[in-house]
């Protein structure tokens, strides 16, 4: 297929890509309306534009694409076969567009929006669904999209714009982020059934400073947490297990193969014994993060405003 070539194109083939797109976007709807038409007055009150304007947008169009997309007799007018071939792609586009337009706006709805809701791995049984079981109480058609994941890679996801809101530990301290305290959750000894503290029901961290510690990844909030503690206890744990969840971190107690400092179980595990720390002090903050300046939809303000709600009764008593 050969395509008639203008002299006086003011695109070069070697130009950027987005200088391509930002110079031809606004006038695709306006070819793509006078191609359906085949007639230029038509289109412009179709379009509620002046017919002026309306053709001199084609004009730029063609000079800017360096080729004839339309043959012209009078104010009738029928595509070439460049403009066939262009008309293709733009219908496609324009199509697109729509579509993801109407994505963000139902995204954005009042009643039935969407959150992206990020939190820790540990509060996915039952804390998050007692939130959502609650806020759906008054806003029963709100979607959500839920992620589980530690505290840095949900920063890093708040940051991507990948999530709105998420619970995380500990409470972060970032310029480019807002972070609201909700609660605090008390931190356990965990150790197996058989083991030589299992008969206390407190015990002083210091004295685990000689055991095995199964722990989470470093870059969780948790192994940080574990790690301060026991730093503040006098000693640094000696660690034969590294994991990505609490509840498998039981699992290695259970199987004797060390101890963990962990926030409390869903659902008791057998063959472990939870101890309370009496010294130091073991617990950690539960906080909401946002990114700062990002303006809320009118569901994630919503469900901000829950969140902040709960505060000091965010966790299952």
């Amino acid at each position: 297929m050969v395509h008639q070539q203008r002299s006086q194109g003011r695109l070069s083939p070697s130009g950027d890509t987005e200088d391509i797109v930002a110079l031809l976007a606004p006038r695709l709807a306006h070819f793509a309306g006078v191609a359906r038409t085949e007639h230029v007055t038509r289109a412009a009150q179709e379009m509620n534009v002046p017919q002026s304007t309306l053709s001199r947008a084609l004009v730029r169009l063609e000079q800017d694409l360096g080729v004839d997309l339309f043959a012209r007799r009078g104010r009738t007018v029928s595509l070439t076969p460049a403009g066939r071939t262009f008309l293709a792609s733009v219908e496609r586009a324009l199509a697109e567009i729509e579509r993801a337009a109407e994505e963000v706006r139902a995204d954005a709805d009042p009643a039935t929006g969407k959150v992206a809701f990020g939190f820790l791995h540990t509060m996915g049984a039952e804390t998050v669904p007692g939130l959502l079981h609650a806020f759906r109480a008054d806003h029963p058609r709100v979607r959500f999209s839920l992620v589980q994941n530690y505290g840095e890679a949900m920063l890093e996801r708040l940051r991507a714009g990948e999530l709105d809101l998420c619970l995380t530990s500990p409470v972060p301290d970032a310029p480019d982020l807002v972070a609201r305290r909700l609660d605090e959750q008390k931190l356990r000894l965990v150790v197996p059934a058989d083991h030589r503290l299992a008969a206390r029901r407190r015990v002083r961290l210091a004295e685990a400073a000689d055991e095995m510690f199964v722990t989470l990844e470093p870059g969780y909030g948790l192994r940080r947490i574990t790690d301060a503690l026991c730093r503040e206890a006098g000693f640094r744990p000696r660690v034969a297990f590294e994991g990505e969840e609490a509840e498998t971190l039981r699992g290695l107690v259970a199987a004797g193969l060390g101890v963990a400092l962990l926030p409390p179980p869903a659902v008791p595990r057998p063959g472990v014994v939870e101890l309370t720390v009496t010294a130091p002090r073991a617990a950690r903050e539960i906080g909401v993060a946002w990114l700062a300046g990002r303006p809320d939809t009118p569901p994630v303000a919503a469900f901000k405003r829950f969140l902040l709600s709960r505060r000091g009764h965010l966790l299952p008593d």
